[in-house]
C-alpha cells in the first residue's frame, strides 16, 4: 500500500481520525515519533527515574538469591505473600492487550486500531514480569527448570498436580503466542520505518528495521500471507484470554482452604483480569496521547469505549464478590462463614473495604457520560482501579491463609521493606520497558491506520 499525497476526509462513523488525514500524514505523525522526534525532558526524566527503580528491583532480586525468601514477610501459616499477589496482579494486567488485539479483531471492532499496538506491548511486559514472581517464590529459583519436562536420565519428572507446573505452561504459551501476534502485526510498520530511515540517511536504523522487517515490500502476496497469519494467530490468542487466568485461578480453587475453594474463581478471575487490564490501558494511553500529541489517533471515543469495558467487567467482579459471600453462608460451612466475617471485621478489614470502594463503588461513576468523556477523571479512576485490584489479590492470597482451621495455626503477615521494593521495583521496570518501546517502535499501527483512511475514502460519495 503506497502513501498517498491526497488527504481524503474521514467518515464520522469510524471516529478515529479527523478530516484531512491521509496515508502520508498518518505515516509522518506516527513514524516521526520514532525516527525524528528529539528526546525531551519529560521522557528523559521518566526514563532515568524508572531506570533507577529497575536497578533497585534487580538488586533486590540478587539479594533474594543470596539470602532467600526470608527477607520477605512470609511465614507459617502465610507462606504466600506479596510475591503470589503480585504474580496474579501482573498476569491480569496483561490480559487486556490480547483481548483488544485478538478478540476485538475477530469481532471487526475498528476502535481497537488506535490502542492495540501499545496494549500488546503492555501484555508482553506485564506477563514477563508476572512470570518472575513464582520463580522468585520457589526458594531456590535457580532450579526453576525442574518445573519443565526436560530430558532427565534420572526420570525425575515435574509434579503434574502442582499448580506451579500449570502456571509454567500457561504463562509460557501465553507469552509465545502474544509475542508472535505482536511481532507479525508489527512487520508492515517495520518496513515503513526502514524505508523512511533510508530516506533520512540513518544507515543504522535502516539496517536494524530492515532486519526486523523480514524483507517486507508491501506486495500483494505479502499482504495476503500477512492477513492470513494475523487472523490465525488471533484465533489462537483468543482462547488464551480465557484459559490463562482460569489456570491461575485454579492455583487457589483446587485447595480446600476457606476462601480459595470456589467454583466461581475462573470466570471471576478472567473478569478481574480484563477489569485491571483495561484500567492499565487507560493509565498508559492518556499520558501517551498527551505527551506525544496523539489526540487525533487516541480519541475521546477510544477512551470512552475502554471505560465502558471497565464498567461491564466491574459489574462481573461485583457479582463475584456477592457470589462469594452468598456461597459462604448458603453452604453452611462454618469455616467459610468465619473467613468472610474475618474479611469484614478482622485485621485486614481496612484493605477489604478499601478494595470495595476502589473496585465497585467508584467505577459506578462511569455510568455518567461526563465522567466517561473526562480525561482527568478516567486517568484517576484507572489508577484507583489498579490499586484496588492489587488489594483484591492481596486479600485473596493472605486473608485466607492467616487464620487456618485451628486457632493454634493463626498468624499475621506483615510485609517487609523487601516486599515493597519488589512490588514498586517491578512497576518501575514495567514503565521503563514501555518508555523504551514508545521511543523505538510505533506505539500505534501505521498500516491499520492507513487502512482506516482507505476505508473512509471509499465511503465518501
Amino acid at each position: 500500500m503506497s502513501e498517498a499525497t491526497e488527504q481524503p476526509p474521514v467518515s464520522k462513523d469510524i471516529g478515529v481520525l479527523r478530516a484531512g488525514w491521509g496515508y502520508a500524514s498518518v505515516s509522518d505523525k506516527i513514524a516521526d515519533i520514532v525516527l525524528r522526534r528529539p528526546v525531551r525532558w519529560p521522557w528523559m526524566a521518566a526514563f532515568l527515574f524508572t531506570f533507577a527503580g529497575t536497578l533497585v528491583f534487580f538488586g533486590a532480586i540478587a539479594y533474594l538469591f543470596a539470602v532467600g525468601v526470608g527477607i520477605w514477610g512470609v511465614d507459617i501459616p502465610v507462606a504466600w505473600g506479596f510475591a503470589i499477589g503480585n504474580f496474579v496482579w501482573w498476569i491480569g494486567i496483561g490480559h487486556a492487550g490480547t483481548f483488544i488485539s485478538a478478540f476485538l479483531l475477530l469481532l471487526r471492532q475498528k476502535w481497537r486500531t488506535s490502542i492495540n499496538r501499545f496494549a500488546e506491548a503492555m501484555t508482553l511486559f506485564a506477563a514477563s514480569i508476572a512470570g518472575l514472581f513464582p520463580i522468585l517464590h520457589l526458594g531456590r529459583p535457580w532450579f526453576f527448570y525442574w518445573l519443565i519436562p526436560y530430558l532427565d536420565v534420572m526420570n525425575v519428572w515435574p509434579q503434574w498436580r502442582s499448580p506451579l507446573v500449570w502456571d509454567i505452561f500457561a504463562i509460557s504459551t501465553y507469552l509465545i503466542v502474544s509475542l508472535l501476534f505482536w511481532y507479525v502485526g508489527l512487520i508492515p510498520d517495520l518496513g515503513t520505518l526502514r524505508d523512511r530511515a533510508c530516506a533520512s540517511g540513518s544507515r543504522f536504523k535502516q539496517v536494524a528495521y530492515g532486519l526486523l522487517a523480514l524483507g517486507w515490500r508491501g506486495e500483494a502476496r505479502h499482504w495476503a500471507r500477512y492477513e492470513s497469519a494475523y487472523l490465525l494467530l488471533a484465533g489462537l490468542a483468543t482462547p488464551l484470554v480465557i484459559s490463562v487466568h482460569s489456570v491461575v485461578s485454579l492455583d487457589f480453587a483446587i485447595g480446600n482452604t476457606p476462601g480459595y475453594h470456589s467454583t466461581i474463581f475462573p470466570p471471576y478471575f478472567v473478569a478481574g483480569a480484563l477489569f485491571s487490564g483495561f484500567a492499565m490501558v487507560l493509565t498508559l494511553a492518556i499520558p501517551l496521547r498527551y505527551f506525544f500529541g496523539l489526540e487525533d489517533f487516541i480519541t475521546q471515543r477510544h477512551l470512552a469505549n475502554a471505560a465502558k469495558m471497565i464498567l461491564a467487567t466491574c459489574l462481573i467482579v461485583a457479582y463475584g464478590y456477592a457470589s462469594e459471600i452468598f456461597t459462604a453462608f448458603y453452604s453452611g460451612d462454618e469455616f467459610e462463614q468465619y473467613m468472610t466475617v474475618n474479611r469484614w471485621l478482622g485485621p485486614y478489614a481496612p484493605v477489604y473495604w478499601s478494595m470495595l470502594v476502589c473496585n465497585v463503588m467508584l467505577p459506578q461513576l462511569l455510568w455518567l457520560r461526563r465522567v466517561r468523556h473526562s480525561v482527568l477523571a478516567l486517568f484517576l479512576l484507572s489508577l484507583v482501579i489498579n490499586v484496588g485490584m492489587w488489594m483484591e489479590r492481596f486479600l485473596i492470597v493472605v486473608s485466607s491463609l492467616h487464620r487456618d482451621f485451628m486457632p493454634s495455626a493463626w498468624g499475621m503477615f506483615y510485609p517487609t521493606v523487601w516486599d515493597w521494593v519488589h512490588l514498586l521495583g517491578s512497576i518501575a521496570f514495567f514503565v521503563w520497558l514501555f518508555l523504551l518501546f514508545v521511543r523505538f517502535l510505533p506505539a500505534i499501527s501505521i498500516a491499520e491506520m492507513r487502512e482506516l483512511v482507505h476505508e473512509s475514502a471509499e465511503q465518501q460519495p
